[in-house]
């Protein structure tokens, strides 16, 4: 596959499957800013780790851009105005995931001025700023991993400090059907995703930048190739078109050839890997000064009847996307946040958009596909497909069983949950969902071992604490016992001596 410059060798991987990608439905539909919403309802909690802490309450007014809540921890976001306006409440709202459940939500009534908090020019040129200033400042602008894995961008941008690290990877794979917001990205801002690109390489330290991008986007890679022109470090490679290629291991032992270790990070290799929008997000915090406060979102699928890829303020609720495209076609079978493969079902329209928000599909029945489960026919589909080499029919089989401790042995913790075993499946078995309930149910059983060890532990320390108060009791009391007998000894020597 040729870059920007000579040719690049890529490396096969196993597995993976070729699905309708259907990105014809949105692929030639520019960006477009949606109108501002009545109500806005910005979610403390977007992004891996801890929840940021609210600083507004009840009855404030605030700016656009002002911070709404700050980061707690190593590992957690801070939380910005989309827009002016007055906040409503601070409370439960119902969060962008499967479950539905209530999540603390800021919730804030636009204004119409859209004013701008005060903002911080740089003045200093961003490229010549030190590494840890870089992650510093992207830090405080709440950027996080906008491809959908929402992990804090600054603590990534900081792994030089514990890895040697050599490469940045640039994911423009955009491997999921349907979904076209990056594409859009990177053929109507190309200079600024550059911008973002070399800023991110300045903090990691790395001497090489790979963009890569999948073959049915040749117009995104005409336009990167010509942005990245004058920058020699930066190469813009092809990538065939195949799923899931935009997995961020597949994606390095594609261009690389060499393998992450499991469980490991590609960091143990010496290479990072950034998504498209997320170095947009960059070039905004670092050069306009700009947090990320809103999110370019693709809605489409057979229900909607414009598909568009929109310009989105965060916490926008799910249905003002809907409506503005012209609401539904037909009555859809399943509505999906992000991709039809890894994407998650929608509990409601009411759920808001969030940071890693790529995607809003609303299938139709023919869409969605699929037909009654049927017994596994061990015809070994899903082991061809899968692309970490795992062996889905075993796995499954022991998850139906309740052995989850042999699921694990048999690779469960490798599983990326990329769906392509059950895309191939003819029986319809859901495999990735008895994989990801496997892995929850891991999850919450060493939750439950953590619990149980730290309980065993603070009883353990309250058991030694109130040995050594008991023993100091003791010896205060011996200490005073023996000062007493010492001085009945002086006043009988006294006694004595006046006799």
């Amino acid at each position: 596959m040729t870059g920007r410059a000579g040719k690049t060798k890529l490396f096969r991987i196993r597995g993976g499957v070729h699905p309708d990608d259907r990105k014809h439905l949105s692929a030639e539909q520019t960006i477009e800013t949606l109108p501002m919403p009545p109500l806005l309802h910005i979610p403390l909690q977007q992004h891996i780790g801890a929840p940021a802490e609210p600083l507004v309450r009840r009855g404030d007014t605030v700016k656009k851009g002002q911070l709404l809540a700050r980061s707690q921890g190593a590992i957690s976001a801070p939380v910005h105005a989309p827009t002016s306006g007055r906040i409503m409440g601070v409370g439960g709202y119902p969060a962008n995931h499967p479950s539905g459940l209530s999540v603390r939500t800021i919730t804030l009534k636009p204004d119409g001025e859209d004013e701008w908090t005060e903002t911080i020019n740089p003045a200093v040129e961003p490229l010549s700023l030190e590494p840890a200033e870089i992650a510093r400042q992207v830090g405080e602008a709440g950027v996080v991993g906008m491809g959908g894995a929402t992990f804090p961008s600054a603590v990534k941008l900081n792994l030089h400090n514990r890895y040697s690290l050599h490469t940045l990877v640039i994911n423009g794979a955009e491997c999921e059907p349907y979904l076209t917001c990056d594409d859009r990205l990177m053929r109507e801002h190309s200079e600024a995703v550059l911008d973002g690109v070399l800023l991110m390489a300045r903090a990691l330290g790395a001497s090489t930048v790979l963009f890569a991008i999948e073959n049915n986007k040749p117009d995104a890679q005409r336009a990167m190739r010509a942005a990245a022109e004058l920058s020699p470090q930066v190469k813009v490679v092809g990538l065939p078109t195949r799923y899931p290629m935009g997995s961020e291991k597949h994606l390095v032992q594609t261009l690389t050839g060499r393998e992450t270790p499991a469980r490991g990070l590609t960091a143990d290799i010496g290479v990072v890997v950034h998504n498209v929008a997320t170095a947009l997000a960059v070039h905004d915090a670092l050069r306009l000064g700009r947090p990320v406060i809103s999110r370019v979102v693709t809605v489409t699928g057979g229900a909607i009847r414009q598909p568009r890829n929109l310009h989105v303020p965060i916490g926008t609720p799910l249905q003002h996307l809907i409506e503005y495209c012209g609401g539904f076609a037909e009555e859809p079978a399943r509505l999906i946040s992000g991709g039809p493969m890894m994407g998650q079902p929608l509990p409601s329209t009411r759920v808001p958009v969030v940071k890693g928000s790529n995607g809003l599909l609303a299938l139709t029945r023919e869409e969605v596909g699929g037909g009654r489960e049927m017994p596994c026919i061990r015809c070994a589909s899903c082991v061809r497909a899968c692309p970490c080499g795992l062996v889905p029919l075993e796995m499954a089989a022991n998850v139906r069983s309740g052995n989850l401790d042999t699921s694990v042995k048999l690779g469960l913790l490798d599983c990326i949950g990329c769906g392509s075993c059950s895309y191939v499946c003819p029986s319809h078995i859901p495999l990735v969902q008895f994989f990801n309930f496997a892995k929850g149910e891991m999850a919450a059983r060493q939750r439950a071992q953590h619990k149980q060890g730290e309980t065993k532990r603070l009883a353990e320390a309250r058991s030694e604490r109130m040995a050594a108060i008991k023993r100091a009791k003791r010896e205060a009391m011996l200490k005073r016992k023996k000062e007493m007998e010492a001085k009945k000894a002086r006043e009988a020597d006294r006694a004595g001596a006046e006799v």
